[in-house]
């Protein structure tokens, strides 16, 4: 017996068997493939990496003076690359909590691939030593809290159609991050802050990705963090009370966005009395009585907005406020309501709203409460017959049923109609 395999006898040398020599045939070019797949990745992604020193030149060494803003992942600046003398935001991310170098040049890649118009584009990042800083192009227009909240003297208040065309670009881009996807991202903490403007006033997303729903959990609870990093006022409240996040979470904090948009206050105003500092507590008794929308309606607005255009954007505000998670809308059907408020029309809305256009037929249901003329005939009846049949509840309850059963055999038919154009032009192709 040798203790040493270098003084083991030849006789002692066991040849390879075929499995082994398989393995060590297969082992170099799996270590090959996964660099192949990062490069391919990174290709993909068309991301720019940074060292360190080309930011701090950028940014003049993190100058106060190029300080954009501070929130709770880091600093942002505004600097200027060289040579090329693109401007771009900075982002130096805390260096609490963070991720080591590959984790992070992971997460930074799956950001790289989300591209939508109204999103904040990412340019590349920088992952010297112990440094993470992310770098986005930059958007000239501030937020949309400077325009509504901190107003430039010579700048003229948005209109109502503006307001409209603001929240359905920001829908649009939760939209893409809920449903185009996969993995969905969790936006975690959408607010006024963090939509930006362009010069246009188109909105533009940003400060989103850093956590995402994992694949196959669907709508479930996922505590992402044991720290709640969402902002007071602006956070779902299963979120705040116990770090549970969902996408229904990001609703909420859209639906405070668009309270903002409507009444012109902030999400917390300490600067006001008791009972209307924070807006969704003020807003709450104010939802089931529409005649006192018009109260709820920005000052600034004076008065030029149609009240059905005003009932529709209340409405569709309280529905994803709403307390339980369960009982709010898909950002899905929230992008296609407000796309038909964002129509820039005469009355402020088209004369029909598409019920089969929802994917959640209690969005449809809801706003043809708050106004006769965007329903369909179908939930027409429904209202005619809940405000007539207060003394036959039970009849009125199958009648709905009945319906509602009409309306599901609608929307199969339909989707058995796309899959069939599907596989048509697959066929033909």
């Amino acid at each position: 017996m040798h203790c040493f395999p270098c003084f083991s006898t030849p006789k002692s040398k066991k040849s390879p068997t075929r499995n082994e020599t398989d393995d060590n045939e297969t082992r170099p070019h799996a270590h090959e493939n996964k660099h192949a797949d990062e490069a391919e990745q990174l290709e993909e992604t068309t991301l720019k990496t940074f060292t360190f020193r080309e930011l701090a030149t950028a940014t003049k060494n993190f100058r106060q003076e190029c300080l954009l803003g501070e929130g709770g992942f880091g600093r942002v600046y505004k600097g200027t690359l060289q040579p090329t003398g693109q401007v771009v935001a900075v982002k130096q991310l805390d260096k609490h909590g963070l991720h080591g170098n590959k984790e992070f040049q992971a997460e930074v890649l799956s950001l790289g691939r989300l591209d939508h118009p109204n999103l904040v584009k990412l340019v590349g990042y920088c992952a010297d030593g112990d440094q993470r800083l992310l770098v986005y192009d930059y958007v000239t227009g501030g937020s949309l809290q400077n325009h509504l909240h901190e107003p430039k003297s010579d700048r003229e208040p948005m209109d109502w159609t503006t307001r409209m065309q603001i929240a359905y670009g920001a829908a649009q881009g939760l939209d893409y991050l809920h449903d185009k996807v996969n993995p969905p991202v969790i936006y975690r903490d959408l607010k006024a802050s963090n939509v930006l403007l362009d010069d246009d006033l188109c909105p533009k997303l940003s400060d989103f990705g850093l956590h995402k729903l994992g694949p196959g959990t669907g709508d479930k609870m996922v505590a992402l963090t044991s720290r709640v990093m969402g902002t007071y006022g602006y956070s779902a409240p299963e979120y705040t009370r116990g770090g549970n996040l969902t996408l229904k979470s990001d609703v909420y904090s859209f639906g405070v966005v668009l309270l903002e948009l409507i009444t012109g206050r902030r999400a917390l105003d300490t600067t006001r009395p008791n009972d209307e500092q924070n807006l969704v507590s003020w807003a709450q008794p104010l939802f089931g009585d529409p005649k006192r929308y018009p109260d709820m309606a920005d000052p600034v607005l004076e008065n030029k907005f149609s009240e059905r255009g005003l009932n529709q954007a209340v409405a569709i505000a309280s529905m994803c406020v709403q307390e339980e998670a369960t009982t709010r809308p898909l950002i899905s059907d929230v992008m296609v309501a407000l796309s038909f408020l964002s129509m820039s029309k005469e009355d402020g809305v088209p004369t029909t709203v598409p019920i089969l256009s929802f994917r959640d037929k209690s969005m449809s249901i809801a706003l043809s409460r708050h106004d006769s003329d965007l329903a369909s005939p179908e939930l027409a009846e429904v209202g005619d017959d809940k405000s007539s049949a207060s003394s036959d509840k039970e009849s009125s309850v199958d009648s709905n049923k009945e319906r509602s059963k009409n309306i599901d055999c609608i929307f199969f038919h339909i989707n058995q109609i796309r899959q069939t154009e599907v596989f048509l032009e697959n066929w033909f192709v």
